[in-house]
């Protein structure tokens, strides 16, 4: 340690300091046998941590061990604004993301009675957000990340929709609309949309005393549905087609289906979600934080490259529960930057147990990513996950209590929990549950690099060689050549420089290809799963502008894409002498 600083000489260093530093929440008599069990969880990179735990974890710098958090509602007034403005900067500096939902301000071009002024926006308000982000990452070498979402109903949404298109604009922020099922419908249908916004908010009107057509919506920051007045209305599918060209032209926006994630909400019957983390695996309440830790499929994958080429289901299911008792005591050994945060995340004890290198895991078995079979063993490793997850949980209320919002009957009756096999239910039922959630998949793609670079999260293999920019601690860009871990193995093994038979990249699978996977894995998620739909560069805008479409029908709870284009670059890029193709901006 060199002023709070870790100077680890190797990862078994990096690893054994994690360890004892996450089984200082045991008892005195435990820890040492516990430091033990989440060292060798660790070994050999079979379980990934989230990065500020790897990064924070036994350090004596006050940061926070979780990487993300939602943030509270941003009330319509300019003092509190502004005072969510400063709880952000605070969570940023400690090493937290944030996500917000800028529904609850005002449209552009609304009168403020207090003052007389007219309201900008959320837009304009999310620029003092990004300006604060660059501030607050110029003193050090992580990259800021930030959410913004707004509803599909919102009167300044198509400014939204937009509010990327311009170069070098909201460049901290990933933006992601929130999509409710009576908008599809509408969309379906070809209706005209209302957009509106809460009576009481409004205030006076020019042409007060006029009859002023309301509808009732659930609205961010209000309790039940509230009147809303209809500030204009437009035809859905025109709607709908904006976001499609946005995202198409500049990757943004993403959209979260808001209904559908509220509904599968263990905790539904006592909290509404708006928003998401940065990357969009985790929907939170306000203050939510991420707690979140990957499997590497890589390092379960027995004689790869080989007729006997299988998957070790035995040996991941006598590491989860350690997983969840490692990401359970996080709670306890971190710090959390604003107290709020810290209630929360101990009332829920949220935790996101999830997997990486599933494509290099399928090429070493020598499946497609593309195939029934490629998607059956995917959602098979997440069963296996979520189940003996809950197991542990169930046997974790038992020895330490359950989590604090825990209401059993109600509880039980939430859709994901009614999936879960009889006996975890009876024993939810009987005993109670440590932690609300336990599964989450993130996009991993530090981690995955750290990790010999296997293929991050459920995406597929990005090319077998690449370039990546790495953000320095001077604030500069570096680029490294990146080898793909499987076909590095491959290579290893075979000594021809052939590809794996079953290497597959993400620019040659369809867009319905990705989103089957994603689809195959949602099931047996609590929270959601980061995936970016990467298209080639060459794909019509025909052949693109269904994608979302196809997420909705698909049951996903969120969506995000990325085309190679002239206005987007991504970290990742083709080699030298290739066409370059931008991965992704959600990381």
């Amino acid at each position: 340690m060199r002023n709070g600083v870790p100077v680890d000489r190797d990862i078994e260093d990096t690893w054994r300091r994690v360890a004892d530093a996450i089984a200082g929440a045991e008892s005195a008599t435990d820890r040492p046998g516990w430091s033990a069990q989440f060292h060798d969880l660790m070994r050999d990179f079979k379980f990934l941590p989230g990065g500020r735990i790897l990064a924070g974890a036994g350090t004596s710098r006050s940061v926070t061990l979780c990487n993300c958090f939602v943030m509270g509602a941003i009330e319509d007034a300019m003092d509190p604004i502004f005072a969510a403005l400063r709880e952000a900067a605070l969570t940023m500096q400690a090493g937290g993301g944030v996500g917000y939902d800028f529904s609850t301000l005002r449209p552009a071009g609304t009168l403020a009675q207090a003052t007389g002024n007219i309201a900008s926006g959320p837009v304009s308000f999310m620029q003092i957000w990004d300006s604060m982000c660059a501030t607050i990452c110029s003193t050090g070498s992580r990259r800021g990340a930030m959410m913004a979402t707004l509803r599909c109903d919102h009167p300044d949404i198509e400014a939204f929709i937009s509010a990327k298109s311009r170069p070098q604009a909201l460049t901290h922020f990933n933006c992601s609309v929130l999509i409710t099922d009576e908008f599809m419908r509408a969309v379906d249908a070809d209706e005209p949309w209302p957009l509106v916004f809460p009576a009481a908010s409004l205030g006076a009107t020019a042409d007060e005393g006029a009859d002023e057509e309301t509808v009732r919506r659930e609205w961010p920051g209000s309790k039940g549905k509230v009147p809303c007045r209809v500030v204009k209305r437009l035809p859905a599918r025109d709607l709908w087609n904006q976001i499609m060209r946005a995202t198409y032209e500049h990757a943004e926006p993403g959209v979260l289906f808001i209904d559908r994630i509220n509904r599968e909400n263990n905790l539904g019957y006592c909290e509404q979600l708006n928003a998401t983390n940065p990357c969009g695996e985790v929907p939170l309440p306000a203050y939510g934080a991420c707690n979140l830790g990957s499997f590497n499929l890589t390092a379960f994958v027995t004689a790869p490259f080989t007729a006997q080429a299988a998957f070790d289901f035995p040996r991941l299911r006598h590491l989860v529960p350690i997983a969840v008792r490692f990401l359970d005591n996080v709670m306890e050994a971190s710090d959390f930057p604003l107290a709020q945060q810290a209630q929360q995340a101990r009332a829920s004890r949220r935790i996101g147990i999830g997997l990486s290198g599933l494509a290099d895991a399928l090429i070493m078995l020598g499946i497609h990513y593309a195939s029934d079979e490629g998607r059956n063993l995917a959602a098979a490793v997440m069963a296996t996950i979520r189940e003996d997850g809950y197991r542990a949980s169930v046997r974790l209320a038992r020895e330490k209590g359950a989590f604090q919002l825990l209401q059993a009957d109600r509880y039980l009756s939430a859709p994901g929990i009614g999936r879960l096999p009889a006996d975890i239910r009876d024993d939810i039922a009987r005993h109670g549950l440590r932690n609300s959630h336990l599964t989450a998949i993130a996009p991993a793609g530090t981690i995955s690099l750290l990790a010999n670079n296997i293929s991050s999260g459920i995406e597929p293999a990005f090319a077998a060689e690449y370039e990546r920019e790495l953000l320095t601690r001077s604030g500069n860009t570096q680029t490294h050549a990146i080898r793909d871990f499987a076909c590095w193995l491959w290579q290893g093994i075979d000594g021809e420089p052939a590809l794996p038979p079953a290497f597959v990249t993400a620019a040659e699978l369809s867009a319905h290809d990705h989103i089957a996977m994603q689809a195959a894995v949602q099931p047996h998620v609590d929270h959601a799963v980061s995936k970016t739909i990467n298209v080639p560069p060459e794909t019509d805008f025909a052949d693109f502008q269904d994608v979302y479409l196809d997420a909705y029908r698909s049951g996903l709870k969120g969506c995000t894409t990325f085309r190679a284009s002239r206005h987007r670059a991504g970290v990742l890029n083709a080699p030298i002498g290739r066409d370059k193709v931008p991965a992704t901006g959600r990381e």
